[in-house]
This record gives structure tokens, C-alpha cells and sequence, in this order.
């Protein structure tokens, strides 16, 4: 069921009436996320959570979804959370439930997704006495939270709640795990409506950049003989896609993303170097490399972007770092120039100082830089074979995809492992929020839940999860839940028989000694779908690729999986092997 917006602005003013009510902790809960426009929340019941959930029975404008594991809970309001910039709301009960939940609570955290998770406690007396279903839900999240709360009187339930959304989405946003003892959501207090404002002295993030800093910024990069402008997923959180556009078009400058950023620079633009790092392009790594002025934008230059950080410091280049956490800058890399800052305001601010000087870049060196460049692309590093035509290559399958769907509304969610990195690959993201995938945890399981959170959010939007046959069974079975809920995903599942990247290393890594990385037991995915209600499809063949990504496009009410048997020796290149520089890239098996 759809919610209107004039339904959840009447639900909002409705909460938010001054005159005082006794009501449940429960009830002011449930109150308190309809105050903050939630529309959706992703869900397992259990004892400790009962009277939230008897609370949710009285109303009409939260659509509860019930999952079957709650680490889908957290991971499907985590995908709804990246494609809509909106806060995602999971609700788990105590001990077990939470600790379900863990893994993705840690994922949001990682990719610093907002969320607000609510977890089910024992009753406050009886916490630290090992009760039913016990589990220390602040001690063991608070390594993987933004900030968390155990909710111990009634009374602080609405506020709670408001600092709880107000810390998730403001700052360098991340999740935040409010923990409800079971007394504490049954008993009563005056309500007297939510608040409108929250203030904590502790907590004050910086949004607007120094303007000094910015100026000093602006000078280098208009006396760069080799710029560069790499990007991450800040730049996506801070909804500055438009932004960026705007100042690499204004420069000229050639630009990157990272793979939480892919999207927000168009990919079809010539000035796109492609996704660096790891599995980058030779241009646009050789270019991160050797530029002289590096303008880094809500990125943080972690060990899969730049490799080894000796080799990456042997060529001399002046750094200016923007991002919103001062933590993160400076943390791996010297940076010269810092700028904390919302990255949206910043670019505004820097973007009017450029219109407003006189300075211009320099058209000659430029010039010669983009020689350079040219010279690295014609390595045409992202060039793969066909072989012989008689076995499907995994980038066929993403590049046919591609090729279908970029002129739609399409979103496309990952699992983990070699389909990933070919999905970031051969899949050109000219949108941002377009591709949805777990980064810096790099989570197994997550493909399938958020791409039933994404197309709730966007019922009509085609929604794709390009996943292995090893990631795809560890949420599988919240098929169940895309039938019960009518979110008609399709599924694209490149079969391989292995762990894919797990034999890519042992192959390279380790001589071949393939330990545990085949999958000798793998059930008939398509009788699996059809159990589940869905529609099932085998592709074994090259030419049946484009004819089958047809028919399930054309079945728009329904869930698809389409099993593609791709080719098993198939490895992901460009590579750059652990301790490597970004430089020292195998291009090739011709490599190996």
C-alpha cells in the first residue's frame, strides 16, 4: 500500500499536537516516527517488542514490512535509506534479534548510511541478570554506531527519539540504535507532543567550510598543471551530485569516483576516468597518481582506492581535502589544504569564487594533461573476450543490462564479490543514488533486501540485484517477503560455481590451491524461485543473454530470477594485488 504525502503531513501535525495525553512508551514511539514522516519500517516481532508492535496495530500510516531474518531488516531500510537520502527505520527485539541485526547495523555504519534502529530490551529490572533473550544491545553496537541510547524512563521516549533522527541525518550521518526495555514501552506518561528542535551541546557538526581555506584552495587548483578531482560517496550523502557537476564542467578538470561515488559524476562524460582503485581504470589511477593538485571530495583514501600509501606518496602533489569529518581527513594521507564541511555547501561556496575571480586554469597545460590521459586510455583496459561464444562472460550479461536500461529509471543493487566489481565496472552510472551496494563492509547477503526496500520506495522504477550464487543464499529467503509484499525485483545471478573473488586470489595468491571456494551442492534456483512464487529462468547460452533480460523486464509485477551459468575462470581486471600501488596494476591473465 501506498502512502500519500498528504497522509503522512496529516499523521506528522497530528503527533505533533501541543495538548497533553497519557500514552504508552509505545504509543509515543510509534508517534514519534510518524512526526518524522517515516513511511516505511522493516520488522521481526518477538517478546520484547510486543507492545511496539501492538502500537503499529493501531495505525494506518507506517507500512510494518515482516521480514525473515532481521539482518534483512536492517539491510532493506538501509537500501531504502541510500536511494532516497531519507532515514531508514529497522525494529528488532532483544537478545537474538539484535544480534541478527548486528551485521547490518555494522554495514550502515561502514558506508555511513542514516538509520534509526529500534531493539527490543528486557524489562529494566531485570537488565544485567542474564534474563530470556538478554544481550548488552549498547555495549555491543557501540563500536558500529554513529551513537546509541538505552531508554530507561517513559518520559525521555519522544526526545530519545528526536536525537536519535537528528544525529542519524546531520553530520557525517550513520546509524543509530535506540534500545527500548520492555516496561519502558508499556508504561504511561503525558504526551505533549514531539519536539520541534533538539539541541546537545556535545554535538555540533560544522557545515559550512572556512572560507580562508576555500580561497586558499581555489588558488591551487587554478595554478594546476595536472589536476585531478576524486570523489566518493560524501559527495552522494550530501546530495551534491548537481554540485560537482557544475565545478568539473566549469574547469574542465578530469574526475573520478570511488565505488560508493560511482554516479555522482556521469560516467558517459568524457571527463569520467572511471572508478579508481582496486579494480579501477588504468586511467584514472595512473592519473591519481601523477596529477600535481589532488581535489579530494567526500572520499577518504582507504586501502582500496590507493593501495599501498609509500607508493602512492613517492610522487609529490598538493592534497586538498574536503569532507564533513575532520576524523577522516588527514587519517591515511597528508592532506595540504583541509576544509571541514557539509560537501554541497562547500562546492557552492568554491563554485562562487571561482565565477567571481579572475583566475583561469591553464588551457595549455591542460592541454598536455589530457594528452596524457588519452594516451593511458588507449589501453582500452576494460577490453575483455568473448572467447569462442560458446559460454556466457559475466561483463556480456552486465553490459547487455547496461545497454537495455540506461535510458530508464533503474536501480541496481550488488551482492559482494567479482559480480560486484563487474557490475562498477561495465555498468555506466550517469545518476546518483542509481547503485546501491555495501562498500566499506563489503557484506555478503545485502543485493536481494535492498532491493526490496529500494522498489517499495520506488514502486515504479526497475530494480535489478546483480548477485553470485554464493552471496544470493545468504538472505535468499527473504524472497518470501518480496511475495508477501509485492516488490517484483529481478534478479541477476552470474553462476559461477565459486566464490568467485576468493578463487581469483587463490589462483593468483595462492598457486591455484582452490580451499573452499566451490560450491559442490547448489540448489536448481529456478524450481527455488518458482517454491518461493516467483519466476524462474536457466540461461546457459551467450545469444539467450539479451532475450532473457527481455522477458523478465517485460513481467513488471513480478519477481524474476534469471540464473546465468557464466564462465567459471573468469577473473576481474584491472586488479592491484594487496600492497601493491595503484599503479602496479595487472591489466590481464597475460599478467599473472
Amino acid at each position: 500500500m501506498e502512502i500519500s504525502k498528504a497522509e503522512i503531513a496529516s499523521a506528522a501535525a497530528a503527533s505533533a499536537q501541543s495538548t497533553s495525553q497519557e500514552l504508552r512508551g509505545a504509543e509515543i514511539l510509534v508517534k514519534s516516527l510518524q512526526a518524522e514522516g517515516v513511511k516505511y519500517i522493516w520488522g521481526y516481532p518477538g517478546g520484547a517488542v510486543l507492545h511496539i508492535y501492538d502500537a503499529f496495530y493501531k495505525q494506518d500510516t507506517i507500512q510494518h514490512v515482516l521480514v525473515r531474518h532481521e539482518q534483512a531488516a536492517v539491510h532493506a531500510a538501509d537500501g531504502y535509506a541510500r536511494a532516497t537520502g531519507d532515514v531508514g527505520v529497522a525494529l528488532v527485539t532483544s537478545g537474538p534479534g539484535l544480534t541478527n541485526a548486528v551485521t547490518g547495523i555494522a554495514t550502515a555504519y561502514m558506508d555511513s548510511i542514516p538509520m534509526v534502529i529500534i531493539s527490543g530490551q528486557v524489562p529494566t529490572a531485570a537488565i544485567g541478570l542474564d534474563a530470556f533473550q538478554e544481550c548488552d544491545t549498547v555495549g555491543i553496537t557501540r563500536p558500529i554506531v554513529k551513537h546509541n541510547f538505552l531508554v530507561k524512563d517513559v518520559r525521555d521516549m519522544a526526545e530519545t527519539m528526536k536525537k536519535a533522527f537528528h544525529i542519524a541525518r546531520t553530520g557525517r550521518p550513520g546509524p543509530v540504535v535506540v534500545d527500548v526495555p520492555k516496561d519502558v514501552s508499556f508504561n504511561k506518561t503525558l504526551y505533549a507532543g514531539y519536539p520541534k528542535s533538539v539541541e546537545m551541546r556535545s554535538y555540533n557538526p560544522v557545515r559550512k567550510g572556512h572560507g580562508g581555506q576555500i580561497r586558499k584552495a581555489l588558488q591551487l587548483l587554478m595554478t594546476a598543471k595536472r589536476p585531478y578531482i576524486y570523489t566518493g560517496g560524501g559527495v552522494i550523502l550530501s546530495n551534491a551530485s548537481q554540485e560537482l557537476r557544475t565545478l568539473v564542467d566549469m574547469l574542465g578538470y578530469p574526475c573520478t569516483n570511488t565505488l560508493m561515488g560511482l554516479g555522482a559524476y556521469p560516467a558517459s562524460d568524457r571527463k569520467f576516468l572511471g572508478m579508481l582503485g582496486m579494480h579501477g581504470t588504468l586511467e584514472a589511477n595512473s592519473a591519481m597518481q601523477n596529477c600535481d593538485v589532488l581535489l579530494a571530495v567526500g572520499a577518504r583514501f582507504d586501502d582500496r582506492v590507493i593501495g599501498n600509501t609509500k607508493h602512492f606518496a613517492q610522487n609529490e602533489r598538493k592534497i586538498i581535502h574536503i569532507d564533513i569529518d575532520p576524523s577522516s581527513i588527514s587519517k591515511r594521507v597528508k592532506v595540504d589544504i583541509p576544509i571541514v564541511g557539509d560537501v554541497k555547501d562547500v562546492l557552492n561556496e568554491l563554485i562562487a569564487m571561482i565565477r567571481e575571480s579572475s583566475l583561469k586554469p591553464d588551457a595549455d597545460a591542460l592541454g598536455a594533461w589530457w594528452s596524457t590521459i588519452d594516451a593511458w586510455r588507449q589501453r582500452d583496459c576494460m577490453k575483455y573476450s568473448l572467447g569462442a561464444g560458446d559460454v556466457i562472460k559475466p561483463q556480456y550479461v552486465v553490459e547487455t543490462l547496461w545497454n537495455m536500461t540506461k535510458d530508464m529509471d533503474t536501480y541496481i543493487t550488488s551482492d559482494v564479490g567479482q559480480h560486484q566489481m563487474w557490475a562498477a565496472q561495465y555498468y555506466k552510472f550517469d545518476e546518483p543514488r542509481r547503485w546501491i551496494n555495501s562498500g566499506g563492509l563489503g557484506t555478503m547477503g545485502v543485493g536481494i533486501p535492498y532491493a526490496m526496500g529500494i522498489k517499495l520506495a520506488k514502486p515504479d522504477s526497475e530494480v535489478f540485484c546483480i548477485t553470485g550464487e554464493g552471496s544470493v543464499q545468504m538472505c535468499i529467503q527473504e524472497l518470501s517477503t518480496c511475495l508477501q509484499y509485492n516488490t517484483p525485483i529481478k534478479i541477476v545471478s552470474l553462476n559461477n560455481r565459486y566464490l568467485g573473488m576468493v578463487r581469483q586470489w587463490q589462483e593468483i595468491e595462492y598457486s591455484g590451491r582452490y580451499s573452499s571456494s566451490y560450491m559442490d551442492a547448489l540448489p536448481n534456483f529456478v524450481k527455488l524461485a518458482e517454491a518461493y512464487g516467483h519466476v524462474g529462468m536457466l540461461i546457459e547460452k551467450p545469444q539467450d543473454v539479451e532475450p532473457a533480460l527481455r522477458e523478465a523486464r517485460k513481467l513488471k509485477d513480478r519477481t524474476v530470477f534469471m540464473d546465468f551459468r557464466t564462465d567459471p575462470t573468469e577473473n576481474v581486471f584491472p586488479m592491484v594485488k594487496a600492497g601493491k600501488g595503484i599503479t602496479e596494476m595487472l591489466l590481464g591473465s597475460e599478467d599473472l
